[in-house]
């Protein structure tokens, strides 16, 4: 038992790793804490020598900015981009009020950090991380103050590195006071302003102790983007930039509620600017922008960076378009400084290439850009949403027959602003060179208001797909508006055989090493139409032009297409036939152009007088200056294509018309026409009215019995032909004329007088109507009479049906009223009266250059929809210049 237990071996105990001991720890990290603490006294050394020798390498001397220059189409320089408009101000002369401005803004540490926040860059970098790119710079005052004296713009480590190494080394050398007033001095407020002083000079014509507190903010939300939040080439940015340079200062301290509120509420004018003299402002700043946001350069790169920006200007154009708009006869004259302003712009729809523009009248002092402001373009937008969709799908041609006719669509009643109102059948041809309103909107809802949208969307534009979902769009009613730079693409596209075209300015853009930074690349061209959308688009656009057509002042030495555009004042309780916007947009067969006119800001006192026949006037000045001397070329009919319009039967021949008093009716006949079944449209109006309406169809080609005329008075009669099969419509027959004689009463069939009646009006229901009195203001009976409206009052007119007709030209309800009568609640007036049954007005139209008085009303409001920011399209046409 003992030899067992001896002989029994005792387990062998494994040898475990060696612990590591607290005393070996701290050893550790004592070395490794001193290794980080040498490396980082190195590197911070490493940077303040960095810094002091890039100081005292450029002690005396800054980076010299080279002028960029710009050249024409042709290669040639035309001018050059950098003005430095720059005054230094001593750190006394700045308020303290626009110091805090700055500081709240652009660096809220600035008198703590020593040149470099930490803090600032940790949360750049968290924010780079987060986006994967280098997007947020964490640059304190004085690395912009380093970044604008000796680097460049690129947002890289190793040159913010450098930068981080000059601002240490300024912080050494500067007190905060000293790099404040450099930084003040140096930083570009665009509009060529460098430093606080100049930028406080062009913007608002002061010196800086006169400045506001909203003034200050202003000027201090400018240098994030000067060319975004400067107020003269955005006034709306620069108050929403404003807004938050209020709220840092006033969560900061710097300023009360009372005085952030009050600064808020100021409004900008432009006209205290101060001159400009750039040559061509309005294209260069058209290049500016554009370089931005295609080639990634800023515009003070731009303007110091010795660049050679190479442009589709052409100085012919341009200059010719600079001239026409400094001639104050080419405008309406205003009441008071508020000029009536425009823009234009000219493209080579071949190319894209930008030829000149005009952002506005006296640009170089303004300096808002029109060409790419808003509006609404009227009847100028119905090739987009109406014509362009309807012939696009193949269902319609300039022949096609569409209806100008008074109709409602639910709430939304559009109407003709023509002198001859509602003619009934016509082409889309006769629609569009009219400008017809009734018509237009009719063929929008045969195709659809979402085709018209989605044609829009190819030419380019964005409408709101809620709010601009209804059948005012056909009529240029939108929420938004367009730019006349969009105006401008989408018409190219007509002009290109239904081809995208991508206006620009830029070719090339080519750095002091002579190393090409941007090229234009055209992006791939998209057929946005049929090639026979274009051509008959084009065709039926030539018309316009032609005599009868609303765009007749707009013709110059070679074929043109265009459509016209104008819009009612839309300011609401206020009646009134003057315009908000007149348009022109046409093209030749090289170029397009469109033009807009109209006041920056509208209100009862600054409204067009004219219409769009002035901006008609003006494209035809400009374009035919412009294209002087260029070959007269011709719009191209698509190859391989078979263009053939469908003929209108022949006129109906050999009408009469005679009274047979034992029926009392007019009799009609005429000749029928050989071939095809046609359906004959008898039209007919009473001596005094205006325009003919329709009274019935027939299929017998012999005539029909007119049962409807009243004793005592003529009527006029014309007979139409029309095929139904092609929607072809003839043109009218001769007119003829037939006199119905009045009943003679026997005596003792004499109605008394009664005291206190109108004896001319007898309240006898079985008597035939008489006429209204002469001022059309007498009551009419409820049978058929002249001008009769049975319950209310007429203009002496109207022809009544058995008394229960539709009102004619604003006659009442009961029998056809007279023009501009009282509706009584059976219609609607058609001469800008208003509508007891909707309760809103009726539409206006363009108005003639000649002088024709058009409808009072103030436009009409769409679908379910109440008028965008008070604008309602004038959805007419001008009166036809002869």
């Amino acid at each position: 038992m003992v030899d067992e237990t001896r002989n029994k071996k005792k387990p062998v105990k494994k040898k475990g790793k060696k612990k590591f001991s607290k005393k070996k720890a701290a050893v550790w990290l004592f070395f490794t804490g001193a290794v980080a603490i040498v490396c980082g006294i190195i590197a911070y050394l490493l940077i303040i020598l960095n810094g002091e020798r890039i100081l005292a390498d450029n002690q005396d001397k800054l980076e010299l900015a080279e002028a960029s220059i710009i050249y024409d189409a042709g290669g040639q320089g035309v001018t050059k981009l950098y003005r430095e408009n720059r005054e230094n101000v001593e750190f006394a002369e700045i308020p303290e009020l626009l110091r805090s401005a700055f500081i709240a803004t652009e660096d809220q540490r600035f008198e703590e950090h020593s040149g470099i926040d930490l803090w600032s860059i940790g949360r750049a970098l968290v924010k780079d991380v987060i986006s994967r790119s280098a997007a947020e710079g964490g640059s304190t005052i004085t690395q912009q103050l380093a970044k604008n004296l000796f680097l460049n713009q690129d947002k890289t480590f190793f040159r913010k590195a450098t930068e981080a190494s000059i601002a240490v080394a300024l912080e050494h050398k500067k007190t905060k006071d000293e790099i404040l007033t450099m930084y003040l001095n140096r930083i570009f407020f665009g509009k060529t302003a460098y430093g606080v002083k100049a930028a406080a000079k062009i913007y608002f014509n002061k010196p800086l102790d006169q400045l506001e507190l909203w003034e200050m903010a202003t000027l201090a939300g400018i240098p994030k983007a000067p060319s975004n939040y400067n107020p003269i080439s955005d006034p709306e940015r620069s108050k929403k930039r404003r807004s938050v340079v209020l709220q840092l200062m006033y969560e900061q301290k710097y300023i009360t509620e009372e005085q952030k509120d009050e600064a808020n509420a100021a409004e900008y004018n432009p006209n205290i600017a101060t001159t400009n003299s750039q040559k061509y402002p309005a294209f260069i700043d058209t290049v500016v922008s554009e370089a931005e946001k295609r080639a990634n350069l800023t515009e003070e790169q731009l303007r110091l960076g010795g660049y050679k920006i190479y442009t589709t200007l052409n100085t012919n154009a341009q200059s010719t378009i600079e001239k026409e708009f400094a001639d104050a006869e080419n405008f309406e004259n205003s009441v008071d400084d508020q000029k009536v302003q425009g823009a234009m712009v000219i493209i080579d729809h071949r190319s894209g290439n930008i030829q000149g523009l005009a952002g506005g009248r006296d640009y170089e002092k303004k300096g808002l850009n029109r060409v790419n402001v808003p509006r609404q373009p009227g009847s100028g937008f119905k090739p987009v949403t109406v014509y362009g969709p309807a012939i696009d799908s193949g269902d319609w041609f300039p022949w096609s027959i569409v209806m100008d006719e008074k109709k409602c669509y639910g709430n939304y009643c559009p109407s003709d602003s023509n002198a001859k109102k509602y003619i009934g059948p016509i082409s889309i041809r006769q629609s569009i060179k009219e400008s017809r309103n009734a018509s237009a909107v009719w063929l929008l809802n045969e195709i659809g208001v979402k085709t018209g949208l989605n044609f829009a969307e190819k030419l380019g534009f964005n409408l709101d797909a809620k709010n601009d979902r209804n059948l005012s769009i056909g009529l240029g009613g939108l929420t938004d508006g367009v730019t006349p730079m969009q105006m401008a693409a989408a018409f190219s596209a007509f002009a290109n055989q239904g081809k995208s075209v991508d206006p620009h300015t830029i070719l090339k853009i080519v750095d002091t090493n002579d190393e090409t930074v941007y090229e234009y690349n055209a992006p791939a061209v998209k057929q946005v139409m049929k090639k026979e959308t274009a051509y008959y688009m084009t065709d039926i656009m030539q018309g316009v032009l032609e005599k009868g057509g609303t765009g007749t002042r707009a013709r110059i030495d070679r074929p043109v297409a265009g459509k016209t555009g104008t819009t009612q004042h839309g300011i609401p309780n206020y009646s009134s036939s003057y315009n908000r916007d007149a348009w022109f947009s046409g093209y030749t067969a090289e170029w397009t152009a469109v033009v807009w006119m109209g006041y920056d800001k509208t209100d009862k006192t600054h409204l067009l007088k004219n219409s769009s026949g002035q901006s008609a006037a003006l494209f035809s000045k400009v374009m035919k200056a412009a294209m002087k001397g260029m070959p007269v070329n011709y719009f191209p009919k698509p190859k391989n294509i078979e263009v053939e319009e469908k003929q209108p039967p022949a006129g109906v021949q050999n009408l009469n018309a005679a009274y047979d008093p034992q029926s009392v009716t007019v009799k009609l006949s005429w000749d029928a026409l050989a071939g095809a079944e046609y359906t004959y449209r008898v039209y007919r109006k009473e001596a005094n009215e205006t325009d003919f309406m329709r009274l019935m169809d027939s299929l017998v080609g012999t005539g029909i019995d007119d049962m409807s005329v009243a004793q005592g008075l003529s009527y006029e009669y014309y007979v139409t032909a029309y095929n139904a099969k092609d929607g072809l419509e003839s043109a009218p027959s001769a007119t003829v004329k037939v006199e119905v004689p009045a009943e003679e009463l026997p005596p003792d069939l004499e109605v008394p007088e009664v005291p206190g009646t109108n004896p001319d009006n007898p309240e006898n229901p079985d008597l035939p109507g008489d006429d209204g009195g002469p001022d059309g203001t007498g009551p009419g009976n409820n049978g058929p009479g002249n001008g009769g409206q049975g319950n209310g009052n007429g203009n002496g007119n109207g022809n009544g049906n058995s008394g229960n007709g539709n009102p004619d030209n604003g006659g009442p309800g009961n029998g056809t009223g007279g023009n501009g009568g009282q509706n009584n609640g059976a219609g609607n007036p058609d001469t800008g009266g208003e509508s007891p049954n909707t309760g809103e007005p009726s539409q206006g139209g363009e108005n003639s250059p000649a002088g024709a008085v058009p409808d009072p009303g103030t436009g009409s409001s769409s679908v379910n929809q109440p008028p965008i920011d008070g604008t309602n399209p004038s959805e007419g046409a001008e009166t036809p210049v002869p």
